[in-house]
């Protein structure tokens, strides 16, 4: 057989095994799924070698990235043309495009990848990646027209590090997994009653004894039994501006979450004034809600605030500051003739008031600085919590506007409630988007079904859901490869739900796609069972 007929056999085997790969709706399994796609005859077939061309120098670093992707994926390696390359990174200025909006477009002889925006190209790659093929020292490519963009602005994963601290190269592999799913907020919760992750050069006792525990309750909030092993780490402002950087290089946001009013323990321990009691206490090595919250009518406590938020600003380009404020237990308030004789003084009759008060304070600091505020939907000052049912929680207070409200917790009537007076919501509903909920209680299916526009909710207010969060809490994830098991596959719904639109969304199709992506993670992960 002449080596002309071999190339003509080996094209037309590769052609064929990408015609099985396509689905009985005519679609190729891409996470997230795309929301046009139409498919040709042929495919495109590449050599050892492969060059791309960008038309502007801002491209640059989804060029390298393109080329990192090339050499880890397929062991194949690029270069650099002036123009007319292989693939053909393209950026345009058409402003009828949404942000991250792409058209990829595999023709008999290159591919091109043209959007208004570096997110639209970088989003282009990603898909590329899940098309390519690679037999023997060849790429495959089918040959089809995609036009992409995102459903939602706001594509999250939280990690919690304040109860399990995990260090940057996990946090680099959870960023690379995001980038590969389009997912675009990183949303680090950094601390809480049993721990605090970051530096803060004015108050260096947030790192020599809030970042330190004695010990880890072991089964969850359940648990009856303790680790007695320390448990400690944090990030510096030297690595936190490394992780920074690496996120923004593939586009992903980082909010950063810092704790307040409540969950503030191991910053007490830290500074016993900050907390109403003012006593000594040590860092909590039991889950849930423990011990003290701060005492937010003294001065010298809002001072520490401002302190810390000047360096979390510094640190974290973010439009968007988590303040968490979830789970205030008010019975510290009501034990403290302190707070109860400010709240006399100042005619604040309700804890609720008091928090919302508060709340907004912090809210007018972060736009003076051109930042805005997000919150748990606690900020609302609904009555949500058991241990709050006994008191008033009527407001006469409003929350702060361009707040944006983070719900996990509650009915569609606070979702409609805070929507109805103007807020944008994030809807992180904890049933559907715990991560730290096992697959029983939150099966694949059930996660991919998540939609973050409740029913019921009038048409005129969806605008107001800007997105959703899927959370990995860390009371159970110790150990790495078990949190690894927890997040995936799971995530990938989640970044499904986030990216595609629901007449697009096909369970199948994405569980056909999904058994790439686990090959891939099993192989990222090595000895954890990615299913």
């Amino acid at each position: 057989m002449t080596r002309f007929k071999k190339n003509i056999l080996l094209g037309c085997i590769f052609i064929f095994l990408f015609i099985a790969n396509v689905n009985s709706k005519g679609v190729l399994p891409i996470v997230p799924a795309v929301q046009k796609m139409e498919i040709q005859d042929g495919s495109l077939i590449l050599g050892n070698e492969i060059s791309v061309s960008i038309n502007s120098t801002t491209l640059e670093g989804e060029f390298l990235l393109l080329q990192q992707y090339f050499k880890e994926d397929f062991g194949m390696a690029i270069k650099k043309e002036v123009r007319d390359g292989r693939i053909r990174l393209i950026l345009t200025s058409n402003s009828k495009q949404t942000l991250g909006e792409y058209n990829l477009d595999v023709k008999d002889s290159y591919i091109r990848i043209v959007s208004s925006s570096q997110e639209g190209i970088f989003y282009g790659i990603q898909t590329l990646r899940q098309l390519v093929e690679k037999k023997g020292n060849k790429i495959i490519i089918p040959r089809v027209t995609i036009k992409d963009y995102p459903m939602y602005s706001w594509r999250a994963f939280m990690l919690d590090e304040a109860r399990s601290f995990k260090g940057k190269e996990v946090v680099f592999n959870l960023l690379d997994e995001m980038a590969r799913l389009k997912m675009n907020v990183f949303h680090w919760h950094l601390t809480d009653d049993q721990g605090w992750r970051i530096e803060i050069k004015k108050y260096p006792n947030l790192i020599k004894v809030a970042s330190k525990r004695d010990s880890t309750q072991i089964g969850g909030y359940k648990g009856e039994y303790f680790d007695g092993k320390p448990h400690e780490g944090f990030y510096t402002h030297n690595d936190i501006k490394e992780i920074v950087a690496y996120a923004a290089q593939r586009h992903i946001s980082i909010v950063p979450e810092i704790e307040m009013p409540g969950h503030e323990s191991a910053a007490i321990a830290a500074y016993p004034w900050l907390g109403v009691t003012g006593q000594q206490i040590k860092v909590p090595c039991r889950f849930g809600v423990q011990y003290e919250v701060l005492n937010i009518t003294s001065p010298r406590v809002f001072t520490f605030i401002e302190d810390v938020l000047d360096e979390i600003l510094q640190l974290f380009p973010s439009s968007v500051i988590h303040i968490g404020g979830d789970e205030v237990k008010y019975d510290y308030w009501k034990n403290s003739p302190v707070v109860q004789s400010y709240m006399k003084n100042n005619g604040i009759k309700t804890f609720a008031d008091l928090q919302i008060l508060f709340t907004n304070k912090i809210s007018y600091l972060l736009a003076s600085k051109g930042r805005r505020m997000m919150g748990w939907n606690d900020i609302m000052g609904d009555k949500i919590h058991e241990y709050n049912l006994e008191y008033d929680t009527m407001v006469n207070q409003n929350l702060a506007k361009g707040t944006i409200v983070h719900f996990w917790k509650g009915n569609i009537d606070l979702i409609k409630k805070a929507v109805e007076n103007g807020y944008d919501i994030v809807n992180s509903y904890h049933y559907m988007t715990y991560l730290d909920y096992n697959d029983i209680k939150l099966p694949l299916d059930k996660a991919y079904n998540f939609s973050p526009i409740p029913k019921g909710l009038p048409k005129r207010f969806n605008h107001k859901i800007i997105g959703l969060g899927c959370q990995m809490w860390g009371e159970e994830i110790m150990s790495d490869e078990k949190m690894y098991r927890m997040i995936f596959p799971r995530i990938a719904a989640y970044a499904e739900v986030g990216w595609t639109l629901p007449k697009n969304k096909d369970y199948e199709k994405f569980l056909e796609a999904l058994k790439n992506l686990n090959l891939k993670w099993r192989t990222r992960f090595k000895n954890v069972s990615i299913r």
